[in-house]
């Protein structure tokens, strides 16, 4: 099985067993898998579910994502990875980009997003960072209000 469909079938079980009746779903959505490639030797996708959109880092050949949270460099900044772990997939490492998903008319407005997220992890960052400010926090902040909410 694909990277893609162990993630979507991990996630649409967790859709039936665990989301189902909950008001933060989005009718509208289903799971969805865009845009898996490698980097850095990791898997890596957004997960578009009906409750939540992500980025997703599966682990590497030894099957181990290492700590609870990690910050993974990208040329658009840093971003913080909390680790998950699913019988389908194992561990693996999520980056919240949207939650709820309430916003999203369609599966394919989410789509588009999802894409266009994975498009701006590799557009090196170009603003400088305020004192106090992190560069993790300018990162996210700028990556999520860059115009991809809105749609």
């Amino acid at each position: 099985m694909s990277d893609a469909a162990l993630i979507e079938a991990a996630f649409r079980r967790i859709e039936v067993e665990r989301m189902s009746g909950i008001a933060i779903v989005n009718p509208a959505l289903q799971v969805e898998v865009v845009g898996v490639s490698v980097w850095q030797g990791l898997p890596l996708a957004v997960l578009i579910t009906p409750w939540c959109m992500n980025l997703i880092l599966l682990p590497d050949r030894d099957g181990r994502m290492g700590q609870e949270r990690t910050f993974y460099r990208f040329p658009a900044g840093d971003f913080a990875f909390l680790r998950g772990r699913e019988p389908e997939i194992g561990e693996y490492h999520s980056c919240a980009l949207f939650s709820p998903m309430a916003q999203f008319a369609d599966q394919q407005s989410a789509r588009a997003v999802a894409e266009a997220a994975l498009a701006a992890l590799f557009v090196p960052a170009t603003r400088p960072v305020k004192a106090g400010q992190s560069e993790a926090q300018l990162s996210r902040r700028g990556f999520l209000s860059g115009g991809l909410s809105r749609g």
